[in-house]
């Protein structure tokens, strides 16, 4: 009687053994995530498991990434489509590799039709033109042209601010 009983014990003892040693090798290994989905124009957060070394991007125009802290990346997409992420330690092992989905936000964005040209336009309480791949190119660089002429008049006002001036 006593002799299955030691069997079990050490078939028990193997079964805990074996499940240690899985465990302390999935910890090592990278960790297996779902895709990002960034929207265009926007960050997203990524918090690793532990700190990384290197950030490498499949693809820097389609999405970038900045390291706030040793485990934080800011994500932010560039540019339409998917690429992936992969985050190394200092002994460069895969800490991360993830996919990247970069897509429209298609909550507030409002597009406009006419025959085969596109316009869009953000509706956030109201619409305005936003710059948007794909769109019409008369309507993206008459955009274009209005942000750039609307951001050098911030820029010329903060300038004159600062230099002792006053903005207009």
């Amino acid at each position: 009687m006593l002799r299955p009983l030691s069997l079990i014990l050490r078939l028990a003892a193997r079964v805990a053994g074996f499940t240690l040693a899985a465990a302390v090798a999935l910890t090592t290994q990278q960790v297996a995530a779902e895709d990002l989905v960034v929207k265009f124009d926007q960050s997203q957060l990524l918090q690793l498991p532990r700190p990384a070394a290197e950030v490498i991007i499949g693809n820097p125009s389609i999405a970038d990434v900045a390291i706030q802290a040793g485990n934080l990346l800011v994500v932010t997409g560039k540019s339409f489509g998917i690429t992936n992420i992969i985050a190394l330690d200092a002994d460069r092992k895969v800490i991360q590799d993830q996919r990247i989905i970069v897509r429209r936000d298609e909550v507030r964005v409002v597009n406009v039709y006419k025959a085969t040209d596109r316009w869009s336009y953000n509706c956030v309480p109201q619409c305005n033109p936003t710059l948007m791949p794909g769109d019409s190119d008369v309507f993206f660089e008459r955009t274009l042209q209005h942000s750039q002429k609307k951001n050098s008049y911030s820029e010329g006002a903060a300038e004159k601010a600062s230099a002792g001036g006053q903005a207009n």
